[in-house]
């Protein structure tokens, strides 16, 4: 499935498809746990070029989804890409790694130094004149008034996002540790491969994203930092992607407090459970025009509940913070 663009969405709005496949193309590049890369060289040489130009559209009100990755977070972007007004960009990196060359966490384009957070003071002049000038060409490119932006990782940079796009929206995607953990572990499994001497999987090049969660974030919660010797050995995917959960679950809990009326929560299972309802309620948010059927119809034909994992064996050094962080969701008994 190109573009993640399925049969349906093609009926509903076939005009729709031109901005999903620019996306694909141009904008989004290819991370290195996929194919096609050789067309990373353009996409980067194009990059290029915008960065230079004049800038083509204004960038207003830009949607960032954010979240753990494998929580929901594309299907929710594919679905708000079937907005008349929406453009998405599923998981952009070539895009921000052109913002900020030290944002590579699973080295796709990038070996060296990498920061998990960005903040206010990361972001520059050139910065927010290359965020501004490569989203707005991309406005343009696919003749889209808003832009949705799914890179769950951004949660630990909203600060930095802000500085680029004052105005930004975000939603910070919410769904059941067991379940979004077993779906780590099956992505790893599925599409992780050996290539010459190096690993690349959910971790990246070698685990490099591990280790920086580990090194970077994993300190900043007291109930995990004095584990965090351990955790640099630890290979048990469903352990490895249960740490990963929690911080981003916490900051995504912060994140609400410190930005109430720029961060939504959305909790997958809602969203499936009553689509229609739960994406109304979205656009109401992001101020998207409600009236808009093919969108709404694409939503409760799109996203349907699907049977709740089981509770595997987890590491007793973080067995309690899973379970007070499920708690803190919401999610009741978590045994």
């Amino acid at each position: 499935m190109v573009a993640q663009v399925d049969n349906l969405y093609v009926r509903l709005r076939l005009w729709k498809l031109w901005s999903r496949l620019v996306s694909y193309a141009l904008f989004e590049g290819r991370p290195l746990t996929t194919k096609g890369g050789w067309i990373n060289p353009l996409v980067f040489a194009h990059f290029a070029i915008e960065k230079r130009l004049p800038q083509l559209r204004r960038v207003k009100r830009p949607v960032f989804i954010l979240g753990t990755g494998r929580s929901g977070t594309t299907v929710l972007g594919i679905v708000l890409s079937m907005h008349r007004e929406a453009g998405f960009l599923n998981e952009p990196k070539a895009l921000w790694h052109a913002i900020h060359p030290k944002e590579d966490l699973i080295g796709s384009y990038s070996r060296g130094v990498a920061h998990y957070r960005l903040g206010e003071a990361d972001a520059n002049p050139d910065m927010k004149r290359s965020a501004n000038r490569l989203f707005g060409a991309y406005l343009a490119a696919t003749l889209s008034r808003r832009v949705v932006d799914k890179y769950p990782e951004l949660i630990f940079r909203v600060p930095f996002v802000r500085a680029l796009f004052p105005d930004a929206k975000f939603l910070f995607l919410v769904r059941n540790g067991w379940d979004t953990c077993h779906s780590i572990e099956g992505w790893s499994n599925r599409l992780g491969e050996q290539v010459a001497d190096e690993t690349h999987d959910w971790w990246g090049v070698d685990r490099r994203k591990w280790n920086m969660l580990v090194e970077q974030i994993v300190p900043e919660h007291p109930d995990l930092a004095v584990h965090a010797g351990a955790m640099r050995g630890w290979t048990r995917q469903t352990d490895m992607a249960a740490v990963e959960w929690i911080v981003t679950m916490r900051e995504g809990l912060r994140l609400m407090r410190e930005y109430p009326a720029e961060v939504m929560r959305v909790d997958y299972e809602d969203l499936c459970r009553s689509p229609r309802q739960m994406i109304q309620g979205i656009a109401t948010f992001l101020e998207f025009k409600p009236d808009d059927e093919p969108f709404l119809e694409y939503a409760e034909q799109t996203l349907k509940q699907t049977p709740d994992k089981q509770p595997f064996e987890l590491s007793p050094l973080i067995a309690n913070a899973f379970g007070e962080t499920m708690t803190q969701l919401g999610y009741g008994d978590h045994k």
